[in-house]
């Protein structure tokens, strides 16, 4: 199942274990998360203790071996963001996801998280959704954010199905 995209990734970094992280954050990004089996089929490829890759895993804040969603987004809790009211919009993410940080809809639609800074201070409060920045966000325009990620999710299933 996690073949194909192992493959791809492999041959994308010529299979060299220098590049192991890049090449488990491109799995992570086709697949939402990195799948026990996917790692398996990576360690053997790289001929590496697949303990390796978990330790690595588990150490990076970007790399995940749960799911996290279509559409993940990280609430920025660093200084800037938190004077300008992040706990507010954190809540408010909450709130009508249905979900705490850390967890994932039971959907798999939305991922919510905080990381401590994304870099964008002076934009604060900063919201990143699957890499986009909302800046200057606020609990109001939470919902009109949330509205056009669910929008796109139902686009993307129609041109699939």
């Amino acid at each position: 199942m996690y073949k194909d995209t192992i493959d791809r990734v492999m041959e994308k970094y010529q299979g060299n274990p220098q590049e192991i992280l890049e090449m488990l954050l491109d799995i992570q990004e086709e697949e939402k998360y990195l799948p026990k089996e996917a790692l398996s089929c990576l360690a053997e490829k790289l001929d590496i203790p697949v303990a390796r890759l978990y330790r690595i895993a588990k150490f990076y804040e970007a790399l995940s071996l749960k799911p996290m969603g279509d559409c993940q987004v990280h609430v920025c809790t660093g200084t800037a963001c938190h004077v300008r009211g992040a706990p507010r919009i954190l809540d408010e993410l909450s709130q009508q996801l249905g979900i705490k940080a850390g967890e994932v809809t039971p959907d798999q639609s939305f991922g919510l998280k905080t990381v401590s800074c994304v870099g964008a201070c002076a934009l604060g409060p900063v919201v990143v959704v699957n890499g986009e920045h909302h800046g200057d966000m606020s609990a109001l325009k939470v919902s009109k954010m949330l509205k056009q990620y669910a929008e796109e999710l139902k686009e993307k299933e129609k041109k699939q199905a």
